[in-house]
């Protein structure tokens, strides 16, 4: 059995890519906007590979000292299994590699596993976005974390 690996995404891993994102989301990211991520400086992306196939992502922001995450996804057979826990570990890594004291994200109000996950990774609510999702004008949850450690 291959283990699962990660790595920096390129733009070679925009196909893949996309189809998490369209399992995931109800609105996904198009495909310019990954080619646009790709060519932003302050954009930083991984990819979670089993077997040559790209099962997750996560990206995020590095400006400064301050990290903010734009996309975590994992492929839907894959969920349950603590890659998310994973990815999200490696990208706050690659945030801290790169100067970041802290990192920010907004949640769904109804995602408590992912909120779930945040809390144990040491993220904390700090507030609402009131109709920040708009395919359903669902709130957003913004989680803080102060420290990378």
């Amino acid at each position: 059995m291959t283990p699962i690996t990660l790595r920096r995404m390129n733009e070679f891993d925009i196909n893949s890519v996309l189809i998490v994102e369209e399992e995931s989301f109800t609105l996904p990211w198009s495909r310019a906007g990954f080619v646009s991520e790709m060519k932003n400086e302050l954009a930083h992306y991984l990819v979670m590979v089993d077997s040559g196939t790209i099962i997750g992502y996560a990206g995020m922001w590095i400006i400064v000292d301050e990290a903010h995450v734009t996309n975590v996804a994992i492929l839907p057979e894959y969920r349950g299994r603590k890659l998310g826990e994973k990815l999200m570990s490696a990208l706050i890594e690659h945030a801290k590699d790169r100067g970041a004291l802290c990192m920010t994200l907004e949640v769904r109000t109804s995602n408590t596993v992912a909120q779930g996950l945040y809390t144990k990774l040491g993220f904390v609510s700090r507030g609402i976005r009131r109709n920040y999702y708009s395919d359903t004008q669902e709130d957003a949850l913004i989680m803080w974390c102060d420290k990378l450690a």
